[in-house]
């Protein structure tokens, strides 16, 4: 029966390849998988450069990718607000004549910018920044209008968070150090240890200090990041282009900014944009791809493929033929992590007009330690919204459990901060980003001691497919930025290789390493360094 079976399984399997074979598919020149940033921006790139024959293929039934606005609540007029699951920022903008951050050019289209006092959150003006016609309505966010509570109620630890920056700021200079003189890279966590940062685990001021500013950013703690690349990131952000960081609260969502780029070469019901159309399968080589989705298949001379990091590490694509070590190395090395915000409205608010509210749990530490108030003076009054934020763990735990056990956790805090005598929210939801298939997670993380050739080779293609995304960006990994660059320069790439202005006799030229050496010749492994059993044979 076993020997029948198998000969069955066989047969089925034949059968399926002689039907794939068959099949007439939709022919293109290039395929661009995934309409977010880097999908959207690719396919425009294709456009300015005189490449109009592509297709625009989404899994979802909308632009914007992990640019994710959604309906919540309900306002005066008896319509939801419009909140931010995903993206929610514009990190670093332009300093002066400098170059500025692109994010920042699609956003600040004659942008109201507010202003408020930092020691008490009043809102004492606002800026106009006459750019281009897309307006959207952002704050500027300010990491000094804070305050801080214990499970007492208030309490005061900004102490704390002046010592982190402080610790920060040398292992970020550090980190330049071990970049530029080739020295072996560490954890995050091993730089602040050396500059004098290492708070008791039982100090839970310091460590919410330390969540704020560290996991509450890149999402995974000091010790799972790494120095020298993390501090790549950062400074490329916030030192290349400014330190200012926006908040974006409009209406029209943030992902109006893609729809406005993408109305820019697609016209209304253009046929090249696909919605609702999931990619199974992807067969490459160096002078074609083929497309495989739940509505057909598309032939292709070139495809790039947008899907972030998590789908990739899924296996939810089948590649044909698999995906050369060294690119399936890649993709596993890296991680994807988790940003859960947390969204309720209250029947009216009760709490102080700060920015930001954060919360050091006396024996978890990242236990709901943020709250982002929305209902603030020029910001979304009458709201009763308010934001809680939890990343990785927490965020596990807590897409995992129903939103009535998240409630209960979410109102113990807060009572804890403001007293037992706050009502309960009218309404509360979150993503569960961790189980959405077109995502797996929020935005990617370099670990400690994974080197650039690594992250190159995540980069390169295969053949004539193409990736690009957030995590494909070497000096913007995570952020929306690094999103555009990466589309933007593959969409430039390929469009030259069809006219034929570009270096493209072999189309896998872009570098990689297949294989990544350590730093320890194998000699070294001997008695002198306490390497005293022949593990290895």
């Amino acid at each position: 029966m076993k020997r029948v079976a198998g000969l069955l399984t066989i047969s089925l399997v034949a059968l399926a390849v002689q039907a794939k074979e068959k099949q007439t598919c939709e022919r293109t020149r290039v395929a661009v998988l995934g309409a977010g940033m880097a999908g959207v921006t690719a396919a425009k790139s294709l456009s300015e450069n005189g490449i109009h024959d592509f297709l625009l293929v989404e899994y979802q039934d909308r632009i914007g990718g992990r640019m994710h606005d959604v309906s919540f609540g309900s306002g005066p007029d008896g319509y939801p607000y419009t909140v931010e699951a995903g993206a929610n920022w514009v990190q670093g903008t332009v300093t002066g004549e400098g170059p500025e951050n692109p994010i920042y050019t699609l956003v600040t289209h004659s942008t109201r910018i507010l202003i408020f006092h930092a020691a008490d959150g009043v809102l004492i003006g606002q800026e106009e920044q006459d750019h281009n016609p897309v307006c959207m309505d952002v704050g500027e966010t300010d990491q000094d209008n804070t305050t801080y509570f214990d499970d007492k109620g208030p309490a005061e630890y900004g102490y704390a968070i002046h010592e982190f920056q402080e610790a920060m700021h040398k292992v970020n200079i550090d980190a330049g150090s071990l970049l530029k003189d080739n020295l072996q890279d560490r954890s995050f966590r091993a730089g602040l240890r050396l500059h004098g940062w290492d708070p008791a685990k039982d100090d839970s001021y310091r460590q919410t200090a330390e969540w704020w500013l560290f996991d509450g950013e890149f999402v995974y703690t000091p010790s799972e990041s790494s120095e020298v690349f993390t501090s790549v990131a950062e400074n490329a952000t916030f030192n290349y282009f400014s330190g200012e960081n926006l908040f974006v609260y409009d209406q029209r969502g943030f992902a109006s900014i893609i729809r406005e780029e993408a109305a820019e070469f697609l016209a209304e019901n253009d046929n090249r944009l696909r919605l609702n159309t999931q990619v199974t399968g992807v067969d490459y080589n160096r002078d074609s791809v083929t497309v495989w989705t739940n509505q057909g298949c598309i032939e292709a001379d070139y495809a790039i493929m947008t899907f972030s990091l998590g789908v990739l590490q899924k296996n939810v694509v089948d590649f044909t033929p698999q995906l050369p070590s060294w690119k399936k190395d890649a993709i596993h090395s890296f991680e994807l992590g988790t940003y859960t915000k947390i969204f309720m409205q209250f029947p009216e608010p009760f709490w102080d007009n700060a920015q930001y509210l954060i919360y050091a749990d006396p024996e978890t530490r990242g236990y709901y330690p943020e709250f982002q108030p929305l209902d603030l003076p020029g910001v979304l009054e009458g709201s009763g919204l308010m934001i809680a934020t939890v990343v990785n763990d927490q965020s596990y735990r807590v897409e995992a459990q129903t939103y009535e056990e998240t409630q209960a956790e979410v109102m113990e805090v807060l009572r804890s901060m403001y007293g037992p005598e706050i009502p309960d929210p009218t309404h509360l939801w979150y993503k569960r980003w961790t189980q959405t298939p077109w995502a797996y997670g929020s935005y990617s993380n370099w670990p400690p001691s994974t080197s650039l050739q690594a992250h190159q080779n995540l980069r390169a293609n295969v053949g004539n497919l193409f990736f690009a995304g957030e995590a494909t960006s070497q000096e913007f990994f995570g952020y929306l930025q690094g999103a555009y660059f990466e589309g933007k320069h593959v969409g430039d790439f390929i469009a030259s290789c069809l006219q034929g202005t570009g270096n493209c006799t072999v189309t896998d030229e872009q570098q990689n390493y297949p294989v990544l050496t350590g730093v320890t010749p194998y000699n070294l492994y001997n008695d002198e360094h306490g390497w005293f059993v022949d593990t290895v044979s």
